[in-house]
């Protein structure tokens, strides 16, 4: 029996979209019209003029990159080291934690609670007053220890959940295999859990871009650090936060992005 293909509707503007697109508009002009007295009652001149010297500059010598970018490469520099020492730190952590040793558990045990339960900023303090005079360490190194450190406790639990989410079927099928712990975690049980905690691994690498700026009460030149520095000397507060918070911004909206794709691109294989 012969049926035919009905093709699937077109889609259309439907009332609820164009509400939803009103209320978006009325919100952002909200927005720009608190912005805009605001800054009439405060009596701010606005100088956006003078903020590309900052991002980049062009002179005899050739194209430079302005303070703010080079603060900004410092930061890429701390967030990317410390992104992979957290993936480190919180995957040791988590296997250290469902280990059969009593002792391992409490060493993970105790470096969660410790680390969880102190702020980030006085962690940042005690490694580069107190532990980095001692083995002589750089500003840069104190300040990706901390973060890694830091996050890398709140990384611990999402990659234990993600082993934990696994079957257990998967688990005694390779030990009937007679694989070892070192090989059932490495081919079976890792790949899995990996995929399974990429939406929030990807939250917890935000925090560490946004969590970075601490490092600028240490004398780290980042995009923080050169932010307030600029501030200080031309006063252009709005515009050079106001810059600061869109590279953030945009980095993070990249960091989604990428994630996004790969989250995609493992539930297709």
């Amino acid at each position: 029996m012969h049926t035919e293909h009905t093709p699937p509707p077109k889609s259309r503007l439907t009332v609820r979209d164009a509400v939803d697109t009103a209320k978006f508009v009325l919100l952002a002009g909200g927005v720009i019209w608190l912005l805009a007295m605001g800054t009439q009652r405060l009596g701010y001149n606005w100088q956006w003029y003078r903020i590309p010297q900052y991002l980049w500059q062009v002179t005899d010598q050739g194209f430079t990159w302005g303070r703010l970018m080079q603060g900004f490469g410092v930061t890429l520099q701390i967030t990317a080291v410390s992104m992979v020492l957290m993936l480190v730190v919180g995957m040791a952590t988590a296997l250290l934690r469902m280990s059969g040793s009593w002792a391992a558990r409490g060493v993970a045990r105790a470096y969660m609670e410790l680390i969880r339960n102190t702020p980030l900023l006085i962690q940042i303090f005690f490694i580069y007053f107190v532990i980095a005079p001692i083995l002589n360490m750089p500003a840069f190194w104190a300040a990706v220890i901390a973060l890694s450190l830091f996050e890398g406790a709140y990384a611990s639990e999402i990659f234990r959940a993600g082993i934990t989410s696994i079957e257990a079927g998967q688990f005694e099928a390779a030990k009937s295999l007679g694989m070892g712990p070192y090989a059932m975690y490495r081919h079976i049980i890792l790949p899995q859990a990996v995929r399974r905690v990429l939406p929030p691994l990807t939250s917890q690498a935000v925090s560490l871009i946004k969590d970075s700026a601490l490092v600028s009460t240490i004398a780290i030149l980042d995009l923080t650090q050169q932010g307030r520095i600029i501030d200080a000397e031309t006063f252009l507060t709005f515009e050079i936060w106001f810059t600061v918070a869109a590279i953030y911004l945009v980095v993070i909206l990249a960091l989604a992005f990428v994630a996004n794709y790969l989250e995609k691109r493992y539930k297709t294989v």
